[in-house]
């Protein structure tokens, strides 16, 4: 699916899925279950260079069970990480390039499978549904602090001496790239702090982006995003920027995604779209998730209604949910699609 031009984009796409659309899930998570060992600065970037069949097959099994908008696994791919990999520049490049490739794959993949009348699963019931669903690929660009791989982007504390112009600096090539790549919009994601938001929105115009974004921040209290920025006068950052179709929350705990929405719905009329991990805690210097009372699928799938009702459109997982998550999101939105959610 191309798209010509930004405005209305994102409610166009949403009127072709039935008024929702689900945002696919964790690649980390599912990439490591396919056999990845992900102990790396790049972290799920690391598999662009060892084993891109993995992500492939990631981007499928999502697609497979409901997703309408596959990321592609350029989060922690930057410019600066491959060549400290001892990758040129132009590897790098064709790097981030392949990522959205593979993720177009992956959809004429499904496509394919689609034309041949496959089946989809529900629980225990098996049943046809239509399945060539519209599907979306987002570029996905990861925070500074992700490139850090410090914990930075789960604080949003960079220090005195990043600036608005150093984070711009950061970033300018890869959105290049990116936005030339084939992608249909460039998913900026897990932003700790409105400096960095302000710096996404000035490149975009800056480099008159052709594609659209959208903004997803995350989120600690269920009122501020990690740095201690209200999320009110970020997601106004984004409301203010004409190539953003979309703003919303990624990576955060279940329990605080209501309230966001509704302090982002009080600044902006744009669509919101939410994708929490699991509620699980990260440990940064251990780089591993510790055991703690995260969410079941089904406990996560209960709070789609409320999230839907509190003015969420696009709904997904992050950190720790799996196809599964996805499936039973899918289903969930299809029931109040048509009138029938619990």
């Amino acid at each position: 699916m191309e798209l010509k031009t930004v405005e209305g984009v994102m409610e166009s796409f949403l009127r072709q899925c039935g008024g929702y659309a689900v945002i696919d899930g964790g690649l980390a998570t599912e990439l490591e279950r396919h056999g990845a060992k992900l102990n790396d600065p790049l972290w799920s970037a690391k598999c662009l260079i060892s084993s891109p069949h993995l992500i492939r097959s990631v981007h499928l099994d999502y697609l497979e069970a409901g997703a309408n908008i596959i990321i592609s696994s350029s989060y922690q791919a930057t410019l600066q990480g491959f060549e400290s990999k001892g990758l040129s520049r132009v590897e790098g490049e064709n790097l981030l390039r392949k990522s959205v490739e593979i993720a177009r794959e992956a959809r004429d993949m499904y496509y394919d499978r689609a034309a041949k009348g496959s089946r989809d699963t529900f629980g225990d019931k098996d049943e046809i549904i239509p399945r060539k669903r519209p599907v979306l690929v987002a570029a996905s660009v990861g925070s500074y602090g992700a490139y850090l791989a410090d914990g930075s982007e789960y604080s949003g504390v960079y220090g005195k001496n990043v600036s608005l112009e150093t984070l711009k600096d950061f970033h300018r090539r890869r959105v290049q790239v990116l936005a030339d790549s084939g992608a249909d919009l460039i998913a900026f994601e897990t932003i700790p702090n409105k400096l960095e938001a302000k710096a996404y929105a000035e490149l975009l115009e800056e480099e008159a982006i052709n594609i659209p974004a959208w903004f997803s921040f995350n989120s600690k209290d269920g009122t501020n995003v990690v740095s201690g920025d209200p999320i009110a006068e970020c997601a106004l950052i984004a409301h203010s920027c004409e190539q953003v179709i979309g703003v919303g929350i990624n990576c955060t705990p279940p329990r605080y995604i209501q309230g966001l929405i509704l302090s982002i719905g009080r600044v902006t009329t744009k669509p919101i779209l939410i994708y929490p991990n699991s509620g699980e805690t990260y440990d940064a210097d251990r780089k591993e998730w510790l055991p703690s009372n995260g969410v079941s699928d089904v406990d996560f799938v209960s709070y789609v209604g409320k999230w839907c009702e509190a003015g969420a459109s696009l709904v997904g997982g992050c950190c720790r949910t799996t196809p599964n998550t996805i499936r039973a999101i899918s289903k969930a939105l299809s029931s109040r699609s048509n009138g029938s959610f619990p």
